[in-house]
């Protein structure tokens, strides 16, 4: 950890430190500090657990089991791009898992992981609303559909990998 990444991890946590003072009066701001939490440090690895239970003085285990619990969560890194694979019943008949396999082999990682460059997460969902588009992923908010090649879905994944002007 450089010198900067200990000032930028010390603003964060005062970030935290703030949001706490101001949600802990909320009935129930677990759920709500999470997000703010998540927001600030793209994740929620177990020391982040600890300093929300602490500054609301609950046990850490009911931290973690609600982090656990919703799948918005999470306790590992996630890409700047969460690619959402829709595996409902429409989608999977009509090649989800192709997809699946296409996205796993162009990002070299797996469903729940994020590639390297920490551009992209894959993630599967149960059903996205667009049965017609099938097979269907999103990246968050556009829905692409009916992808059948490799190269259509490079060509979708490189306008993420571009630098936004």
């Amino acid at each position: 950890m450089s010198h900067n990444d200990a000032k930028d991890t010390n603003a964060q946590y005062e970030l935290l430190k703030a949001v706490i003072a101001e949600k802990k009066a909320v009935r129930n701001p677990l759920i709500e500090i999470l997000h703010k939490a998540q927001d600030i440090f793209g994740y929620l690895p177990a020391e982040v657990q600890q300093f929300i239970a602490d500054g609301l003085e609950i046990p850490v285990s009911q931290v973690y089991g609600v982090v656990t619990f919703y799948n918005l969560f999470s306790m590992k890194p996630r890409g700047k791009h969460i690619i959402n694979v829709c595996m409902g019943t429409a989608c999977f008949v009509k090649g989800a898992p192709r997809i699946l396999q296409m996205l796993s082999d162009e990002l070299q990682t797996e469903v729940g992981e994020t590639s390297a460059d920490g551009l992209f997460t894959i993630s599967c969902v149960r059903c996205v609303g667009a049965c017609s588009l099938a097979p269907v992923f999103v990246i968050g908010e556009d829905a692409y559909g009916r992808v059948e090649t490799r190269d259509k879905l490079v060509e979708i994944l490189d306008k993420y990998r571009k630098p936004q002007a």
